[in-house]
C-alpha cells in the first residue's frame, strides 16, 4: 500500500503478468506485422516491372537495401509467434515475453528504416528534386518522435517513482 492507503500496480503472480504481457505484445505485433508484410509484398513486385531496369544504379541499390531491411523486419516481428510456439508449455513465459519484447523492438526499429529506405527511393523516382532527403529526414523525424519521443516522454512523466 502506498501512504494514501492505495495500492499501485496490479496484484499478479510472475506468470500471471507474463500472461498478460504475452497478450498485449502479440496485439502490437498484429499491428506493425500486417504493415511490414504489406509493404514488403510491394516491394517484392517492383523489381518485376520494367521500369526497374531504367532505376539510375543508386536508385536499384537503395532498393535492394529496402528489400532486405523488409525482410529482417518481417523476420523480426513474426520472431515472437515462432517464440511462442517452440517454447510453449516449457514454463519459461516470463523470458520468452522478454526476448519477444526485444524481437519486436528490433522488428520496428527495422520497420522504421524500410520506410524511411522505401520513402527515399520513391521520392527520388517520382520527383528527382534535391529537397528529397531534407523531406525524408523530416518524416523520419515525424516517425521518431510517434514511435518512441511520445512513448518515452509518456513513460518518464507517468511512471510511478520509487520515491513516492
Amino acid at each position: 500500500m502506498t501512504q494514501e492507503g492505495r495500492r499501485r500496480g496490479r496484484d499478479e503472480t510472475e506468470e500471471e503478468r507474463a500472461d498478460r504481457m504475452w497478450g498485449e505484445l502479440i496485439q502490437e505485433v498484429r499491428v506493425a506485422q500486417t504493415g511490414v508484410q504489406i509493404l514488403f509484398g510491394f516491394l517484392l513486385t517492383v523489381v518485376f516491372q520494367p521500369k526497374y531496369a531504367q532505376l539510375a544504379d543508386i536508385d536499384q541499390a537503395i532498393y535492394i537495401v529496402t528489400v532486405v531491411l523488409g525482410a529482417c523486419a518481417t523476420g523480426a516481428l513474426i520472431g515472437p509467434v515462432s517464440l511462442h510456439r517452440l517454447v510453449s508449455g516449457r514454463r519459461v513465459k516470463p523470458q520468452a515475453v522478454r526476448l519477444a519484447s526485444r524481437m519486436t523492438f528490433v522488428g520496428l526499429v527495422l520497420l522504421l528504416a524500410t520506410m524511411t529506405a522505401s520513402l527515399l527511393l520513391i521520392l527520388r523516382v517520382a520527383t528527382h528534386d534535391s529537397y528529397v532527403p531534407y523531406l525524408v529526414a523530416a518524416v523520419v523525424a515525424w516517425y521518431l518522435v510517434c514511435w518512441y519521443g511520445l512513448p518515452l516522454w509518456a513513460r518518464r512523466r507517468h511512471t510511478a517513482r520509487s520515491d513516492d
